[in-house]
């Protein structure tokens, strides 16, 4: 019998550009190689590892996400803030943008933080963590050899400290990094939640500001279900 794995904690952010004539996404293409979803382009993000837990307790998110973010959890040792921080720290590893802003204190924190963060507090950075909006969550289904219990966050790419263009500093873990819209990241070999993403977005995108709930896709007794938080 096949041992059902329990889904990490992980955080996905979607970077969106409304500078331009038409809203647009950064995305890129993972490795042929990778474990989990070789090839397919997605969004940058990656598990909750214990530097952002450690971290999460000095930062804070939108009070209103703050509850669904740890509604139904199926793991511990996750918090809200842990989670909006992880999806910081990914972007700047996968693709050198830094979502935060200059404060007086960040450099001065680095030779305490952890190796993980060390780089974007010496930047001078504090992380934009309240920003971030959460709007979607997936757990990956129960067959799966890697399982992931995913919060996705939406962001401005007003938040980013520097140019949006400048991807000069990505670790080249996605490659083809490039700001696409929507229908040109449809267009793409894509993950079936990465598609149901985008579709939640692009309802965002026609009505700024409006209160949604935030879908959740996750798997019980051999079905997929998709319901709200």
């Amino acid at each position: 019998m096949t041992e059902i794995l329990i889904p990490r904690h992980a955080a996905t952010l979607v970077l969106i550009r409304r500078d331009l004539p038409e809203p647009r996404v950064l995305m890129g293409q993972r490795g042929a190689g990778a474990a989990f979803m070789p090839s397919k382009f997605v969004f940058p993000g990656g598990a909750v590892d214990d530097a952002d837990r450690a971290l999460a307790p000095r930062f804070a998110v939108n009070e209103e996400d703050a509850p669904r973010l740890l509604a139904r959890a199926v793991e511990a040792e996750a918090s809200p803030a842990a989670l909006a921080l992880a999806a910081v720290r990914e972007t700047w590893e996968e693709t050198g943008l830094a979502l935060g802003a200059p404060h007086p204190a960040a450099e001065a924190e680095t030779e305490g933080a952890p190796e993980d963060w060390r780089g974007f507090f010496a930047a001078g950075l504090r992380p934009a963590t309240e920003r971030l909006r959460f709007i979607f969550r997936a757990i990956t289904p129960p067959a799966r050899t890697r399982r992931f219990d995913a919060r996705f966050f939406l962001a401005d790419s007003a938040l980013v400290h520097g140019d949006p263009d400048d991807l000069s500093r990505a670790s080249g873990e996605l490659s083809h990094l490039r700001w696409l819209t929507l229908a040109e990241a449809r267009a793409l070999d894509l993950p079936f939640i990465t598609e149901v993403v985008l579709a939640e977005v692009e309802a965002r995108l026609r009505e700024p500001g409006a209160a949604r709930p935030t879908p959740f896709f996750h798997h019980d007794e051999g079905r997929s279900f998709l319901d709200h938080l």
